[in-house]
C-alpha cells in the first residue's frame, strides 16, 4: 500500500491524514492533531512557528511508529501570513498574524500609490485589511529596518517546506493571497512592487501546485526516521479544498466552510469586473491555474468564538440544537462586518450589531445561534446571487465542504435561502484536495475529472433541499 501524508494547519489547530488509493477508492486515516493559535506577545498578535514546526515532525514520527511511512509529503495552510528571513532562511522576526491591528489604515496607504481601482485591474483580489499587501505596507511605515534586512519573505507553508528539504519554493496558489500576483499573467507583477516601494528580492520565482520539491534534509530524515519526497500541493487551504469538491461541470457554486467562509465558483480565467469588484469578489488561484471566484466572510469563527466565550458549557453540536429549538428569530447581523473579525467578546458583538440595525438584541443562547446560523445563510445566498448575475449563468447546486458540512442545520437553512440544493461533504476536503495533488503528481491519479469522481464514490455526501 502506498501512503500519502497531508499535513493541514488551520488558525485553530493541524492534523497529519494519510489517504491511500485502493480500487479508485481514496481511504484517509487522522495520524495527529495538534492546536494552534495566535498568542499576543509584545502587543502584537503572533504564530509560534518554531512551535508548530516541532508538531509537523512529531506528526510525520507518528506514522513511523503506525507502520505506515509515507511516499510523500504536502503541507497546506491559512494564506496572507509570512516569515521573512535573513539569505540562510533563518527567520529575523516572529510571524505576526493576520488578526494583528497593525494593518488598520494601511489600505489608505497603500492607495496614495495605486488606486483600488487600478489595483484590483490587476491583481483581481479583493480587498481585505489582512492582505499581504498590507502587511507589507505596515512594516514599510513603521519598521522598515526590517524589511530592509529581510533577504526572503516566505509564506508559512513555504517557510514549512524550506525547514523540511532546504529547498526555497514559493507556491502559486498561496502567493495570490498577498494582492501582488497579476492575475492574468499569473506571476508577481513587479511593477506594483516597485509602485508600492517592497525589495524585489524578497519575491523569487513562483513554483505550481505538483511540484516535486525534493527530499527531507539529513538532519529531519534522522529525526524522523525515514525519507520521503516533499510535494507541492495547492498551500493554500482552500486552493486545496476546491480541488477536491465532488462536482463535475461548471454549475455548481462552492462553498468551503470552516473558520472562514469562501463561497464561490472555478473559472478558467480571471472574472475582474467592474461588478465583481464592487461586490468585492476575489480571484485567486487554483490547481492548475483554475481560478477560485469567491468572496470571503468571516464565517464559523463567529460560533467558534461564541463556544470558546461560553467557557465549555455547550458543543458545536448543542449549540446547533439550542438555535434549532428557539426556532425563527428575526434579528440579522452582517456577518462580514469587520468588528467581527476580533472583538474582545464575540457575544458583545453581535449583540451590539442587532442594537445598531435597529433589530431585536438576543437574550438566550438560541436566540443568539439563530441569528448567527441565519446570518450566515443569507450571506451565503445573497452570494450565490451575486455570483449568478456577475456571471450571467445559472447555478443548480451548492456544494459545500468543510468542516461546517458537517452542520445540519445550517445546511438546511442554506438550502431554503439560496433555493437551489446543497451536497454536503466531504468535511475533510482539504486534506483529500493536498492528497489528490500529490496522488497526480505520482500520476497515481489520471486527472482533476477523475480525482473528484473518486472523491464523489469515497466519502458520504448529503444533500439537503
Amino acid at each position: 500500500m502506498r501512503y500519502y501524508l497531508a499535513i493541514d494547519i488551520g488558525a485553530s489547530s493541524g492534523r497529519h491524514i494519510l489517504g491511500s488509493l485502493s480500487g479508485g477508492n481514496i481511504t484517509i486515516e487522522e495520524v495527529y492533531r495538534f492546536p494552534n493559535e495566535m498568542r499576543r506577545v509584545n502587543a502584537s498578535l503572533q504564530w509560534d512557528t518554531a512551535l508548530l514546526f516541532q508538531h509537523i515532525l512529531t506528526g510525520m514520527k507518528k506514522c513511523k511508529e503506525a507502520g505506515k511511512i509515507p511516499c510523500s509529503v504536502g503541507i497546506d495552510t491559512w494564506g496572507v501570513d509570512f516569515v521573512l528571513t535573513d539569505h540562510q532562511g533563518s527567520p529575523i522576526a516572529p510571524a505576526v498574524a493576520y488578526r494583528d491591528n497593525r494593518t488598520e489604515g494601511m489600505d489608505r496607504e497603500v492607495e496614495r500609490h495605486i488606486s483600488f481601482e487600478e489595483l484590483y485591474g490587476i491583481t483581481g483580489i479583493q480587498k481585505q485589511p489582512f492582505n499581504t499587501i498590507y502587511q507589507l505596507m505596515a512594516l514599510k511605515k513603521r519598521n522598515p529596518a526590517l524589511l530592509e534586512k529581510a533577504e526572503r519573505l516566505f509564506m508559512i507553508p513555504d517557510y514549512f517546506n524550506f525547514c523540511l528539504t532546504h529547498i526555497e519554493s514559493h507556491e502559486y496558489t498561496n502567493a495570490t493571497t498577498t494582492a501582488l500576483i497579476d492575475a492574468v499573467e499569473r506571476d508577481w507583477s513587479r511593477s506594483l512592487i516597485d509602485r508600492l516601494g517592497f525589495p524585489q528580492r524578497l519575491f523569487p520565482p513562483l513554483s505550481v501546485p505538483g511540484t516535486v520539491l525534493g527530499t527531507l534534509t539529513p538532519h529531519i530524515r534522522e529525526e524522523i526516521g525515514y525519507d520521503c519526497t516533499v510535494v507541492l500541493p495547492a498551500t493554500h487551504d482552500t486552493g486545496s479544498a476546491y480541488l477536491a469538491v465532488p462536482a463535475q461541470g461548471d454549475d455548481a457554486i462552492y462553498l468551503s466552510s470552516g473558520t472562514w467562509s469562501l463561497i464561490g465558483i472555478e473559472s478558467q480565467s480571471p472574472i475582474m469586473s467592474a461588478a465583481a469588484r464592487k461586490a468585492n469578489f476575489t480571484n485567486e488561484g487554483g490547481y492548475a491555474f483554475r481560478y477560485r471566484f469567491l468572496k470571503n466572510s468571516i464565517g464559523l469563527w463567529i460560533v467558534q468564538s461564541i463556544k470558546r466565550e461560553l467557557g465549555g458549557s455547550y458543543s458545536f453540536a448543542s449549540l446547533q440544537k439550542e438555535a434549532e429549538a428557539r426556532g425563527t428569530f428575526p434579528s440579522l447581523i452582517d456577518v462580514q462586518a469587520p468588528e467581527l473579525l476580533a472583538p474582545d467578546s464575540m457575544i458583545d458583538a453581535v449583540k451590539n450589531q442587532c442594537t445598531a440595525r435597529g433589530y431585536a438584541v438576543p437574550r438566550t443562547t438560541g436566540e443568539l445561534m439563530q441569528c448567527v446560523y441565519r446570518s450566515l445563510a443569507r450571506c451565503y445566498a445573497d452570494a450565490a446571487r451575486e455570483i449568478a448575475h456577475i456571471t450571467g449563468k445559472t447555478y443548480r447546486s451548492l456544494h459545500i465542504v468543510g468542516g461546517g458540512s458537517k452542520d445540519s442545520y445550517l445546511n438546511r437553512l442554506t438550502a431554503q435561502a439560496s433555493g437551489i440544493p446543497v451536497y454536503a461533504g466531504p468535511d475533510e476536503c482539504t486534506v483529500i484536495g493536498n492528497l489528490i495533488a500529490q496522488m497526480l503528481a505520482a500520476h497515481d491519479v489520471s486527472d482533476v475529472y477523475s480525482a473528484r469522481k473518486a472523491v464523489a464514490e469515497s466519502f458520504p455526501i448529503t444533500k439537503y433541499v
